[in-house]
């Protein structure tokens, strides 16, 4: 059984990204997935910063997601679009996990990963212009990052008002089942 760690790249409240990973979530234990799910707003962090880090060292929350990290075999993100790019936390999330520790390389949490991501946005682009450069990032450090991605425009109206359901959910599904399946074949090989 894969496990996967699936976060939100937001941590507004009732963010739309919030509203559809817990959907990938549920599809991704139905499917077989053995999925830990976080908040990012359980682990602040400052922004990154060189002169921090040589002074402090890594923060305990950066630790901490970096162990995370490490101990899960596929990463399922949802992250809205800022300015037609990644938000700033999600970036910094990255950015923390991906640092040396200990002589150990940044690059350790990231390696022989898998990754589905996908976006919600009430726009018209459903945050289709992040989503090359979270695969770009993510490509940089070491992740297989799956040829599909999910992207819902108009996500607004998207979910069931009463119980939070996708309207839609084929193609998320099927998302879904390629990262437990991919992960799967890989863990086997």
């Amino acid at each position: 059984m894969p496990k996967i760690l699936a976060f939100s790249g937001s941590i507004r409240r009732d963010a739309l990204n919030r509203k559809l990973i817990q959907v990938a979530v549920d599809a991704a234990r139905a499917a077989g997935g053995d999925v830990t799910l976080i908040d990012l707003a359980d682990y602040p962090l400052p922004l990154y910063n060189g002169d921090l880090e040589d002074r402090d060292g890594l923060p305990d929350n950066a630790l901490r997601l970096k162990a995370l990290f490490k101990d899960h075999d596929a990463l399922l993100i949802a992250s809205p679009e800022y300015n037609s790019s990644i938000p700033p936390l999600l970036k910094n999330t990255i950015d923390w996990v991906s640092r040396e520790w200990r002589g150990e390389s940044g690059l350790v949490p990231y390696q022989n990963k898998v990754a589905a991501i996908m976006a919600a946005s009430p726009g018209q682009f459903g945050g289709m212009r992040m989503l090359p450069h979270l695969r770009q990032i993510l490509n940089t450090l070491g992740v297989l990052v799956l040829p599909g991605q999910f992207s819902l425009p108009g996500a607004d109206e998207a979910f069931d008002e009463e119980n939070g359901a996708l309207k839609s959910p084929a193609r998320l599904h099927d998302l879904v089942l390629e990262l437990v399946n991919t992960t799967d074949s890989l863990k086997q090989a």
